[in-house]
């Protein structure tokens, strides 16, 4: 998982719950970067898992709601590193329809090693989109929550629902239709 995962995570826990959180749920995890990250840098996934294990067990939100927060955080860090990327589209079922095929294609030009989720769009119309969602780290509601912030970019808002096709959260229905 890419380091830039990482620092904007724990600068995020920093903003909204200190410093000493900070400390305190690295120093709570096997870590075998120690907690320091480059966002340049790839690290493995497990550590992000103790990560948000561990600030779920110190905050009492769940792991899927944090990942909405941080999704939303993460979006303001690509609107501000990325502006180019957002303008291309006028649409946010444009924009959600188009990550497969363009987003992460931009994104592997910057992080060539990126393990990415993989997005299939199923049904498109100009209102609403079906995707499916795969990828064995199950953090959905990471997506949930940048496609949250996609319409709210556009002024737009939308009812999105998801379905589990696999209980562990490794497929995903996403059924998006704008409000």
């Amino acid at each position: 998982m890419k380091g830039i995962v990482f620092t904007e995570f724990l600068d995020l826990v920093e903003k909204k719950f200190g410093l000493e959180m900070v400390d305190s749920i690295i120093s709570g995890s096997q870590l075998e970067s120690e907690g320091v990250y480059t966002a340049v840098g790839t690290y493995k996934f497990s550590e992000m898992l103790q990560l948000l294990k561990n600030l779920s067990e110190n905050t009492g939100l769940s792991i899927d709601d944090l990942l909405l927060v941080y999704a939303e955080h993460f979006f303001s860090v690509l609107k501000i590193s990325y502006p180019g990327l957002l303008a291309t589209y006028k649409d946010p079922i444009e924009m959600l329809a188009s990550i497969e095929n363009h987003i992460h294609v931009e994104v592997r030009k910057i992080y060539p090693d990126a393990e990415l989720p993989t997005f299939v769009v199923e049904e498109k119309t100009k209102n609403s989109l079906i995707m499916i969602y795969k990828s064995s780290r199950a953090m959905h509601h990471f997506g949930l929550g940048l496609m949250n912030k996609t319409f709210e970019h556009f002024n737009e808002t939308a009812t999105i629902t998801l379905e589990k096709i696999k209980e562990d959260g490794t497929e995903v229905k996403f059924i998006v239709n704008k409000n």
